[in-house]
């Protein structure tokens, strides 16, 4: 009777391995969605505490991934008019009197008592910006946003600016997202100006947008009805 011996032994498919033999336990495969779930779970909330710090920006000791507030700072001030003013004369009030006088007859014979008054309002309003010298206020830009003595208008609520000359004087215009929507800034000279046009240009566009509306209007008017002749 033939033995079997190791060498004659036939390896079986599939057969169980002997009982002494090491048995290794396969890990299970974790499933393709899970994985897939977790690393956008990864991506959505990171660990900001290994993220670098931007040069100039501190973050908080006590508040893990919080930037500390940082103070304001000036980077450029000067002083100048509140308002842009033109000194009148005698003739230019001649004419104004004259037009408001003939336009509140003709609104208050047809029974608009009431437009009668906001006319007269602007006429002494008008009057009283062409009398009275505006003082002088201080304007800063800071590294909040732009100054105006104590009300302060954010960058972020700025739009575009641009600069204008009227009356012989240098004025700048930036764009607000609230009242009085339209910023109007004198500046005393060319060499200011230049200054002003350098840090603004840093921020904000430099853009003079399209006339609306009630530009063209005033403009028109102002074409119409020359009240300002001779006023210098």
């Amino acid at each position: 009777m033939q033995k079997n011996t190791p060498e004659s032994q036939e390896v079986k498919v599939g057969a169980e391995p002997p009982a002494d033999s090491t048995k290794v336990e396969a890990q299970p495969l974790q499933e393709p969605a899970k994985a897939e779930e977790q690393q956008r779970e990864t991506q959505r909330s990171p660990d900001r505490t290994n993220f670098p710090t931007p040069p100039g920006i501190e973050m908080s000791e006590i508040f893990p991934g919080v930037v500390k507030p940082i103070a304001e700072r000036t980077i450029y001030q000067w002083q100048s008019p509140a308002r842009v003013f033109k000194k009148r004369n005698s003739k230019y009030l001649t004419n104004l009197t004259t037009i408001v006088l003939l336009l509140s007859l003709i609104l208050f014979f047809s029974g608009q008592v009431l437009t009668v008054a906001v006319v007269l309002s602007v006429a002494f309003m008008a009057y009283v910006m062409t009398s009275i010298p505006p003082h002088k206020i201080t304007q800063k830009i800071t590294t909040y946003g732009i100054r105006q003595e104590a009300k302060i208008y954010y960058w972020e609520e700025l739009g575009r600016f641009w600069f204008e000359t009227k009356h012989g004087q240098i004025v700048m215009k930036v764009e607000v997202g609230r009242f009085p929507n339209q910023l109007i800034l004198v500046v005393n000279n060319e060499d200011e100006k230049k200054l002003i046009r350098q840090y603004l240009a840093d921020v904000l566009l430099e853009q003079k947008p399209e006339p609306t509306t009630t530009d063209k209007i005033a403009d028109w008017l102002t074409k119409k009805f020359p009240i300002d002749l001779e006023g210098a």
